[in-house]
Formats: structure tokens, sequence, C-alpha cells
């Protein structure tokens, strides 16, 4: 991707009369923004803290609640509860799992490995039962997932991929090759070869997000917004540990740190993980014409098998969203204002929409927007409680949190209780990664990386059969 799309490449784009670029995500936008709920009123004392309202905490505050309703626990959150990643994803529910096999297998084996994969496959199902079992309308259709390949080179990186799932916790069954005529028909322009895998359900982010939130907190858990936590402080001596905001100080029993791609903000944690930024356009409503020529009644995900790769799905109400890295990192790690991402990622985009359903090409765009992820330097998520420092965390899902971070929840819920379970045996929990190098190491290093994938894209695009050398480079450079 250029590093700046020109005014032609913008004024080619066509763009609904209320195009907005920002305001959090589409997502809100349907649903308006919540009202805010009451900051944390002062230093208080609680037997578990949650450090940040989106997925993982509000998951972890769910079981725990359930499993021990007796618990007192609060959730900090400097914005409102969803604002981050959770409010502004691609509205994926599936069972893909970011980490490096391999790098979990060297410490705990290939089969707590194979595990691990079959517990993110239970996770989808999971997920979509919680939802209903509490009246949660997220609308969830699980049509699974299908990955496209648009030329040769993907579609033998497709097939590579599918063998190597196969090997670690996928069976035939669970992702596979799709037959030309295979029905509800999908027609993206170009595909040489399709993938499919069942375990996937499309979702819309923020209800539920949103409906999560309202659950926990009719649960007695206390939910405070507008409460920055800027310091997380380890159990010492007789002191418990504590989260430290303007508000006040928050002790308990155990501090959990759950705050994504916004963890660089807490005093301590810049080099830990590193924001991706990750950005989105969707459409007006395609008509009835457009659809019967696209397909799609399956309502499944979409991704392709590019190295800068997209995500995409069918909206409830008929539209496409469609998303991609964008510019992908911003220095000293740095995050977008209130959702809004760049000009030239709205361009790159809608390319991508343009190219892969022509039919939908001349549809306008009515709203873009932005957020970011986090990414641990050897892009591995974990799960983490330091039983004496009384400080733990999950994530760093590299972009596959919606399922993912409800396993964390489940997870910290039997680390916190103590309880040695399947959960706890998972090879993800106790990873750790070192820290990302200092600036401007990491943002020449992070652009270097995608400027490599996006070129080896373009080559694999002008009929090379196999993958580009450029991505090989990239990958070794990204230590993955």
């Amino acid at each position: 991707m250029r590093l700046i799309a020109s005014a032609a490449e913008m004024r080619a784009i066509p763009r609904s009369k209320e195009f907005r670029n920002g305001a959090v995500s589409f997502w809100y936008r349907e649903l308006g923004l919540p009202k805010r709920r009451a900051a944390l009123p002062g230093d208080a004392d609680y037997d578990v803290c949650i450090v940040g309202a989106g997925y993982t905490g509000l998951w972890t505050a769910y079981y725990l609640k359930k499993e021990q309703p007796d618990l007192r626990i609060a959730i900090l959150e400097r914005e409102f509860a969803g604002f981050g990643a959770s409010g502004r994803n691609g509205g994926w529910l599936s069972a893909e799992f970011a980490g490096s096999r391999e790098r979990y297998a060297k410490e705990h084996g290939k089969g707590a490995v194979i595990a691990l994969q079959r517990a993110m496959m239970a996770t989808v199902d999971e997920v979509i039962t919680v939802a209903k079992d509490e009246g949660i309308d997220a609308d969830i259709v699980k049509g699974g997932m299908r990955i496209v390949a648009t030329n040769h080179a993907q579609k033998a990186r497709l097939l590579q991929e599918i063998a190597y799932l196969q090997e670690w916790g996928y069976w035939p069954e669970d992702y596979y090759l799709l037959e030309p005529d295979y029905e509800p028909m999908l027609r993206v322009d170009g595909a040489v070869a399709e993938a499919f895998s069942p375990h996937a359900a499309r979702i819309h982010p923020a209800k539920l997000v949103r409906g999560l939130a309202a659950v926990v907190e009719n649960l007695g858990v206390d939910i405070f917004e507008g409460t920055a936590v800027t310091e997380l402080r380890p159990r010492k001596d007789a002191q418990r540990p504590a989260a430290v905001a303007e508000q006040g100080t928050v002790r308990a029993d155990y501090v959990i740190r759950a705050t994504e791609g916004f963890t660089a903000e807490i005093a301590g944690y810049r080099r830990q993980w590193l924001p991706m930024n990750s950005s989105m356009i969707v459409t007006e409503p395609l008509s009835p014409e457009v659809w019967k020529r696209i397909g799609w009644e399956g309502h499944e995900v979409l991704g392709d098998a590019a190295h800068a790769y997209i995500y995409a799905q069918r909206t409830a109400d008929g539209r496409i969203a469609i998303g991609g890295r964008g510019v992908p990192y911003r220095f000293g790690s740095g995050h977008d204002t209130n959702g809004a991402t760049q000009p030239q990622a709205i361009a790159e985009l809608w390319r991508a929409l343009a190219r892969l359903f022509p039919a939908a090409s001349e549809a306008p765009v009515v709203h873009a927007w932005s957020g970011v992820l986090g990414v641990p330097r050897d892009w591995c998520p974990s799960v983490y409680l330091d039983r004496t420092s009384g400080l733990g965390w999950a994530g760093g899902y590299v972009g596959s949190g919606v399922a993912t971070s409800n396993l964390a929840g489940r997870t910290l819920r039997d680390l916190v209780l103590e309880r040695n379970t399947d959960l706890t045996r998972l090879p993800w929990v106790g990873h750790r990664a070192r820290d990302w190098e200092p600036e401007p190491l990491r943002w020449i290093g992070t652009h270097l990386v995608y400027g490599l994938y996006r070129g080896a894209d373009r080559r694999e695009a002008s009929r090379t059969l196999e993958t580009s050398t450029l991505a090989e480079l990239a990958t070794k450079l990204a230590g993955r």
C-alpha cells in the first residue's frame, strides 16, 4: 500500500451522502453510543479487579460471577464497555488461533496444541450458547468460514495450510477444499480455489459486547467507565495488588489486565504488545439484484489467502463489511482518534471490495473506521496469572480475539479460583514473549514487514505460481 492516497483515488470511491469516518465504528452508529456508566468514585476494595471492559474482561467477570456469585468484582474502563476492538472488529467468531503451533509444542508437546485447537472449536459454540441463554441478540449466524484464493500461488498456499492444520487439530471435516459447485454459492471474482470450515459464525460485535456488559452488570459486577488506569502495582508484603487511576486506587486479591491493543498506555507495558491497526469499510445495503449475482446466502465469514489479507461479512441488513490491516502501525504505539482511519486504508479496502465483488463496486461506502489489536513479539497469545504478585492478563490475540477472549475468560476463572483443569493445562497458559524493540526500530520493522507482504501479493498476482520470497523474508523478519 502506498503511504498516500491521491485525491483522484478518493474521488473514485463511491461514498454515501451520510459517509462517516470514525465515530468509533459503524456497529455503534447502528446502535448509538451507549450512555456512560459512572466513574470510580474513589479508593475501593474488591476480590478481583479487571482492567478493560472488552470481551476479555467481560467474559472473565461473567464466568467468575456465575461460578462464585459472592465474589466482589470490579471492571475499570477508560472509555465505555466495548470501546476498543470488541466493538470495532469484523464480526468473525471463529476457531482460528494466531499463535505458532511449533512454538507452543516445543514447551508442551503436540498433543497439548491439538487440545488447544479443539478447545477453540468448542468455544465458537460456547459463545453462541451463552448469547442464546442470556438473551443477547448479536445477529449470530453460524454459516462457517470461507477462505478464497484468487491466484495460483494463493491456491498452493491454501492447500498447504489445509494439510498443515489437519496435522494440528483440524480433522478433514473441520477444514477442507470446496468443490466448484458447492452450495450455497458465493461468487468471488477470480477465485481459483476455496476452503471451508464449519467452525465460524457471523456476529454483530457491538451487540455482543453491549449485551454481555449488561448481563455482567446484572450479575452484580461493578463496571466503572471513564476510569483510566495508569499503573498496576503487584502485591508487596501486606499490601494487596492494585490498579491505580486518577479517581482512586482499587485493591484486590487479583488484578487482571484485559487491555489488548491499549496495553501500551499503562506504565511499564509500552513494549509488551504492539498495537496493530486494522481498518474497515461498510457499504450501504445492496439491492436484491446485486445479492442474486453475488450469492452469499449462507452468511459465511469470508477471507482470502493473500499475505495482506482481507476479512469480510454479509451483515444482517444486507451490507458488505470488509476489513484489512490498512496502515499497520503508528509511531510510538499510537492509535486512532475515536476510530478514524486514513484515506489510503479506505482506498485500499474499496479496491479489494471492487476486485472481489465487481457487482458491488458501485455500492456507496457509508462508513469507515479503525481500531487496534494486541500483537506480542512472538505473535503468540497468552493467559497468565502470577499468584505471587497477584497480577494476571490475557490477550495478544493478533486479530483472532472474538472466540479466543471467551476461552481466555474461562481459563482465567479457573486460574483465579485455583483450579487445575483442562483449560489451565492448555499450552498458552503461562506463555511469555520478550518485549518489542524500542522506537524507531519497531516502526521501521513493522512497516518493512507489511511492505514486503504487499509486494509479495503484487508479485503473486502477476501469475507467479509459488509464494513469493518477499513473503518468506517478511515472515522471518517478523519472528512469527
